[in-house]
């Protein structure tokens, strides 16, 4: 074990004594303010992290385990992100518009379950800000060699049918920055985004979107939510519309997962998801049949969960709240298992 795992449930034990979106908060904070001091001392107390580069979408990943959108939204700690030992980093949700999110409180650690539930509604300073940021740091030499995605919502105040163009917005001011973008169609706390996923809407969408990106592949984010004939009709269009790759999946409105209902609204995430997730997963990748990659995502804390979902035929696969419950020397020690 690393001294990052053998140190983190007394660090753990502090932060949790605050609220979940003031302890997110501050803790970024720390990270941006003093990048390469975070870097490197995380670096080097998270231990050796073994290389196992995977090829997706013509990307060269350093491992297969990245970091999903949500941790960072605004891209202010990616160089730490990749020290920590990600094999590639997701960066938002960001939006062509900058926006608060919903009222607070709107983040619940379920401690007992391992699990969050979050209804943030893509709180971000907008892709505008993004862009700079991204520019800034490849014009310092601090782009980290792990490639970062950019994950793309759409504007709570820009209307379904004027979703296209709002997407787009995004996706022309961070052409050049990104090393690939996920279009997020499957977030359940932006009123009506789902219904994008639907064959109407995503048709119109991702011509256009895909078209913006001039290149740098696009891969669309799914949700767990939807019955097997629905995945179905998104993977075909998806593909047959030039996808790079699919992101499944992304957190459920589903509550008989847990022991208990916590009566709160928003996506859960964490150890409950995990095998329903790999069940929808499955159905994923049934339909796309080869022609495109996976990404997996749902749940995943272990190194069997890991080979579980690269052993079903996921290129890679994405951690977000088990790096909250395990911590930092999650992915390092994932990767050693990974060797192991």
């Amino acid at each position: 074990m690393s001294i990052l795992d053998l140190t983190w449930p007394a660090v753990r034990r502090a932060i949790f004594s605050m609220d979940a979106e003031t302890a997110h908060e501050r803790t970024l904070h720390a990270m941006a303010s003093l990048p390469s001091f975070c870097s490197n001392l995380l670096g080097r107390l998270g231990g050796r992290c073994p290389e196992h580069p995977v090829t997706v979408a013509g990307l060269t990943f350093k491992n297969p385990i990245g970091l999903a959108a949500g941790l960072d939204k605004n891209g202010v700690a990616i160089p730490v992100w990749a020290a920590l030992g990600f094999g590639f980093v997701e960066v938002g949700t960001v939006t062509a518009h900058p926006q608060p999110g919903n009222p607070k409180p709107r983040m619940f650690r379920l401690q007992q379950e391992r699990a969050l539930i979050n209804r943030l509604g893509f709180n971000n300073e907008g892709s505008e800000s993004l862009a700079v940021r991204l520019g800034e740091l490849r014009a310092s030499g601090r782009w980290p060699e792990a490639p970062v995605g950019v994950n793309v919502g759409k504007s709570k105040i820009t209307p379904l049918e004027d979703a296209p163009a709002d997407y787009v917005l995004s996706i022309e001011r961070l052409q050049g920055l990104a090393d690939y973008f996920t279009i997020n169609i499957s977030s359940p706390n932006t009123p009506g985004l789902r219904k994008l996923q639907g064959e109407e809407h995503l048709r119109a969408l991702l011509p256009k979107t895909i078209a913006a990106a001039k290149g740098t592949p696009v891969f669309l984010k799914i949700a767990p939510d939807l019955t097997n004939e629905a995945i179905g009709d998104v993977v075909a269009l998806a593909v047959s519309e030039g996808i790079s790759g699919l992101i499944a999946t992304n957190t459920t409105v589903r509550r008989d997962l847990l022991s208990a209902d916590p009566n709160q609204g928003g996506g859960l995430s964490g150890r409950p998801l995990h095998d329903f997730a790999a069940d929808r997963i499955g159905q994923v990748l049934s339909c796309v049949d080869g022609r495109v990659p996976v990404v997996g995502v749902g749940g995943i804390e272990r190194v069997e969960q890991v080979q579980r979902l690269r052993d079903m035929g996921c290129a890679a696969v994405q951690v977000y709240t088990s790096f909250i419950y395990e911590g930092p020397g999650l992915p390092s020690r994932l990767n050693r298992q990974l060797s192991e």
